[in-house]
């Protein structure tokens, strides 16, 4: 069974959706006012796993990732560039659906937008006033933690010092400081032509309640799972625990599963550093998209992961050696029959890996039993023939793992007439002992980015990492 750490409580939890082999589950993600860098695909990519896995033990996933197209920084981005909010954060929209398709990110169900469910965060805040947990102040509605009597108890920062009448406007804040926090703001010079006019008056709405809206709108008043970085407990996780359950008056969310921060060589990842990277930036530097995927799921999601160049290498490496192996496999003369100690070794491969992810998705033992069961395939392949019905199932298994790692696809390049005639001439070229000409059709390969290795099956081609 599968088990989850649940922020809820601080300790790990058999995982058990509300409604019988069908998870729901929210996803906090991108605000949209400039490019994601990797330590925000850090979080992404965990949530991929998170859902893959769910998928390859039989779940039926409902999966809600918002984006916040509407907040202080959206606006002062589009202001500052004198361009309309939706030009402004649709630029960066498509840029965080462009990286993640490159990353292999698969799809959630649904992708609300801020901007998109003004009515559904108007009719939740009206909620919040009638039941006495929001107050108007200067055109603004905050809601009121002391009338909640749990805030507090998701994060651990107790509103006890709170000053009577404290309130915050900001989206984000800081300081491990409770206060009455923004539900809709009033319409101020700076925002610009950004507001709308409704019941509650000129304005917009905050960070936090946004997320309350949409995740119960296309989830319900309850659902399995809510997940986002590290950072985002307190205040933007409490703060929807606390508004969404005052409205309610049910549990919001019965697991929450938050990632750890990701460092650059063991410091923050700050511009001012000069250890700021964009997905984008690093792949215009060449660097190959599913090393950067492996080597961001590859440490456990709630162990800070420590990014370096050092690292995206060996990344590169393991990535090259999965899809070495794959490879190797399919090229491979198999014989009839079946063997039971190669039958045994891959089923005990299969379960070591499903007993890793089953706890708490433990990816580093998870990619181990993978390399070991890599590595002693590697070495009957070196001494033995592959028996067909062997070879039938560990494809099959390492496909199958692959669907929720997807790092193993295939290389190997789709062959153009152009492309067989290069590769028929060079092992013309080679067959007559014509190594200069063989040697300037790789060469010309190379510098298409393309690789050409000989093999006891002929040339392959694949591409140049």
């Amino acid at each position: 069974m599968l088990s989850l750490f649940n922020t809820l409580g601080r300790r790990k939890e058999d995982f058990n959706p509300l409604v019988d082999n069908h998870v729901r589950m929210y996803n906090c993600g991108p605000t949209v006012y400039d490019y994601a860098h990797i330590g925000n695909f850090r979080t992404f990519i965990f949530v991929d796993i998170l859902r893959r896995y769910l998928d390859y033990k039989g779940f039926k996933v409902t999966q809600v990732m918002n984006i916040t197209d509407v907040d202080d920084k959206t606006i002062r981005g589009s202001k500052n560039e004198g361009i309309s909010l939706k030009e402004y954060s649709e630029r960066y929209a498509k840029a965080f659906f462009n990286d993640l398709n490159k990353l292999r990110i698969r799809k959630a169900t649904f992708y609300p937008r801020a901007t998109e469910h003004i009515d559904e965060i108007i009719d939740l805040i009206k909620d919040l006033i009638e039941k006495g947990y929001a107050y108007e102040n200067n055109g603004s509605y905050y809601f009121s933690i002391s009338k909640f009597e749990n805030y507090g108890n998701f994060s651990g920062i107790r509103p006890d010092a709170l000053r009577r009448g404290a309130r915050i406007s900001e989206d984000t804040y800081d300081k491990e400081q409770a206060q009455d926090f923004a539900l809709w703001k009033a319409w101020e010079d700076d925002d610009g032509d950004n507001y709308w006019i409704t019941e509650l008056g000129k304005g917009r709405p905050g960070w936090h309640i946004e997320c309350s809206a949409m995740s119960m709108k296309f989830l319900g008043k309850s659902f399995d799972i809510h997940t986002g970085g590290v950072d985002l407990i307190f205040p933007h996780n409490e703060n929807e625990i606390a508004q969404s359950e005052a409205s309610t008056q049910t549990k919001f969310v019965g697991y929450w599963v938050h990632a750890e921060h990701l460092v650059v060589d063991g410091k923050k990842m700050s511009k001012s550093l000069g250890n700021f990277y964009t997905l984008r930036e690093m792949l215009k530097e060449g660097h190959d998209p599913l090393s950067i995927r492996f080597l961001l799921l590859s440490s456990h999601y709630r162990v800070q992961l420590n990014f370096t160049f050092d690292g995206l290498k060996q990344a590169n490496e393991s990535v090259n050696r999965l899809q070495d192996f794959l490879r190797r496999l399919r090229d491979c003369q198999a014989t009839d029959g079946y063997s039971d100690d190669l039958g045994n070794s891959t089923k005990t491969f299969e379960q070591a890996f499903e007993n890793a992810m089953n706890d708490d998705l433990n990816m580093p033992i998870a990619l181990s039993s993978l390399f070991d069961f890599v590595r002693e395939t590697n070495r009957w392949l070196d001494n033995k023939e592959m028996p067909s019905r062997n070879l039938t199932e560990i494809l099959t298994l390492l496909e199958r793992i692959d669907t929720v790692l997807d790092v193993m696809v295939s290389d190997e390049v789709m062959l153009t007439d152009e492309l067989r005639g290069l590769i028929s001439s060079r092992d013309e070229a080679r067959k007559n002992k014509d190594w200069k000409t063989a040697d300037r059709i790789r060469d010309q390969l190379y510098e298409r980015g393309l690789i050409l290795e000989d093999t006891a099956n002929g040339s392959k081609l694949k591409k140049r990492q």
